[in-house]
This record gives C-alpha cells, structure tokens and sequence, in this order.
C-alpha cells in the first residue's frame, strides 16, 4: 500500500529516517509485576519457568515475557490473544504508559526507554496515537471539539483545530453530527468520535486497544471496513490489538499470536493459517475457512509451456483458493497465476480442493521465482522456520 507523509513534522522528530528503519523495533521486551519483577528477565532459570510456577517461586506475573518483533512503515500488524495473554499490556509499553521491566524499544530507531519526560510526551502527543475500546471521549464537549481536543493540547489556534477537526469529521463519516454531544451518539459513532481524535493530530501510527471488543456486530464490522477504508487511502502504520481471530485476519498484514506473555506465532494470515506453529495455533485457526485466507501460491504447479501458451483464466499471486476455485469451476480448466505478464504457475480443481482439505499444497519450487528463493513466494514450511527466528 502507498504511504503519505505528515504534514509536518514535529519539533524534536527526529527529520529522517532509513526507509528500512521500522517504526517499532521490540527486542527481548519483559514487562513482569510482583516483588522481584527485576530478577525474572535477568535470572535464565526463573525466564524459562511456565506463569504458574513463576507466581509460586517468585509472586511474580511476566505479563510480558522476552517478546521481539518489528513494526514495518505501512503494515498493518495485529497482536492477538486471549484474555490475559499479555496483549494490551504489550501495547502500552510500546509508549511507555506502562513501563518495561527489560528489553530494548525503540520509534524510528530512538531509544523509547532512554527519552525523558518532555520526549516522551512529545511521542505521545505527536507521533503515536491510540484508540481506546472505552472512547474516552469528553461528555460536555461536542463531536468537533473531542475529535480537535488533542490539537489543542498541542497548542492550535481554535480556528485552525476546528477547521482540522472538521476535516476529519467528514473522513470518518460523522458529517453533520459536529455539533452533538457523546452522549447522543450511537456505539458506533462515538467510536468513529475516538478514531477521529486519534487521526486529527495527525500521528505516524494509530495504536488500537481492542477498539471494537464493545460494539454490536453489525457496527463492529462496519468499523472494520472503516479502519481498511482508511490504510488504503492513507497507508498509515497501524498496530491493532484484538482477542478476535477473524478481526486479526482481516485487518493484520502479519499478526503475532500471544499466549501467557509469549509470541507463540508471528506471520502473515496465510502463515499463521497455512502453517501453525503448534496445537495451540493449530487449535486456535482450526474453524477457519482455509480457502478464504490461503492464497493461490499453496496450490500452484510449476506452469509447462503449454500452460503459458493456454487460454485458462489469469489470477494474480494473492488471490485466494476461494477466488481459484470460482474460476477454475466457471472456466473448466487450470487457471495461470500471473503477475506482471509472467506466469508463475498454475493451479487446478484438486490443488485447490486439497488446499481446502489441509491434505494438498504446493511444492517447493512452484511457490518460488527463479533466482528468488528467499522472497515473498517462499513456501510456508521456510516461513515458519524464519519466524521461529524472529520471535
């Protein structure tokens, strides 16, 4: 997805960035409460224990425990997990709401544990925005005035932060609605109220606390559609924080997977669904719709001459085994997977079914372009090994 810039940057960012550098990079972070939270990261014997006997030994909770993981320019990367994973704790760190008991953290390559007060606020109120499940929205003050209070903190003019405001009003669909207090809002708008808020002061990336945990389904889908809506138009970093598997598919780039403080799963939906990394993973994605997840690369054939010369339908690398499977049964006949006029290969009805029976799947070296072995075609089972590097 295409990426924009800040209007501006504010004073004391730092002006530039290698385009490599992510905007989190989280090593061996721990964030453990109790008497002699210090020891447990320091101690291999006490880090290695399960939570229940770390709480016997030692009264300590590692509510995060040696997590590592970087957040890239654009993506959008969800962390996942069940009540008491470790999850929300996780994302306070990343701006210090919470303080880390050990591990390195850092924005755009500057160290987040090292900044003092001012910088931190700085952070804060300038470059990483969140949005809360609860809205914290101010009862007295309109919907312009909530969504133009994080401007004013900065010190706006009135003008300048109502006409700001209300720009980012009519962008996350509450025109109209300007003058009207939270308490007359729907669920749902006043979670459009929160996520206006965060947008208008215009922050690098958007933090999500489980956002929508609280909402109907119906309006909890629509504000899922609204936060998609808003990465395509703007491409912005996000890292959203859900206890819900099919809100993670549908928004995460790539989704770490909590479990008791850990990273048990970092990777891409397709991994993460394709290839769990153990019965815990494997339980955790074991009602989902394979087809409606895994791409068209799980289910390709090395493509003969023939095949490229052949009239089939013509997919493109990410389209689903859903889609594959559509266009295969109205055609009657293989479909090439194309992209920029090159055929990487080819998939038919029983690659597809067999996908979908978690019984077929690729072979190496149909999931691979020449001369790119370690590239985004790379099969899942050398995925899973780059991941359990990672985490």
């Amino acid at each position: 997805m295409s990426t924009t810039t800040s209007a501006g940057t504010p004073p004391g960012t730092p002006e530039a960035t290698d385009a490599t550098t992510p905007v989190f990079s989280v090593d061996g972070l721990w964030k453990v409460f109790g008497p002699k939270a210090a020891r447990v990261p320091a101690d291999p014997e006490l880090a290695a224990l399960s939570p229940a006997e770390l709480r016997s030994r030692t009264r300590c909770t590692a509510a995060v425990a040696d997590v590592s993981f970087d957040v890239h320019k654009g993506e959008v990367f969800v962390v996942m997990g069940l009540s008491g994973s470790g999850k929300s704790t996780l994302v306070r760190c990343l701006t210090r709401l919470i303080e880390p008991t050990a591990g390195s953290l850092a924005i755009d390559g500057e160290d987040v544990r090292a900044m003092d007060k001012s910088r931190l606020r700085e952070l804060r109120r300038h470059r990483a925005a969140m949005v809360f499940q609860h809205f914290g929205l101010l009862p007295h003050r309109t919907v312009l005035d909530n969504v133009a209070y994080g401007l004013e903190v900065q010190g706006m003019g009135r003008a300048e932060r109502r006409e700001r405001a209300a720009a980012i009003v009519a962008k996350v669909g509450l025109q109209g609605l300007e003058q009207r207090r939270p308490g007359q809002l729907s669920g749902g708008q006043r979670q459009r109220v929160g996520l206006a808020r965060a947008l208008a002061v215009d922050p690098e990336v958007l933090l999500f606390d489980e956002p929508f945990s609280a909402l109907d389904p119906l309006i909890r889908r629509d504000m899922q559609e609204e936060v998609v809506r808003l990465h395509r138009e703007e491409g912005r970093t996000m890292v959203f924080i859900t206890h819900d598997l099919q809100e993670a598919l549908k928004l995460g780039d790539r989704i770490a997977l909590m479990r008791d403080g850990r990273v048990v799963q970092l990777g891409t939906p397709e991994e993460i669904v394709g290839s769990p990394a153990d019965d815990y993973v494997r339980e955790f994605v074991r009602d989902v719709p394979r087809e409606q997840v895994l791409t068209v690369r799980t289910a390709m054939r090395p493509a003969s001459s023939a095949d490229e010369a052949g009239t089939g339908p013509a997919l493109r690398p990410d389209a689903t085994v859903s889609q594959a499977i559509e266009a295969v049964a109205r055609a009657g006949s293989p479909a090439r997977v194309m992209d920029d006029g090159r055929c990487l290969g080819v998939v038919d009805a029983d690659a597809l079914l067999g996908v979908v029976a978690g019984t077929g799947g690729a072979p190496r070296e149909a999931t691979e372009r020449p001369g790119e072995a370690d590239g985004p075609g790379t099969d899942l089972a050398k995925g899973a090994d780059q991941r359990k590097e990672a985490v």
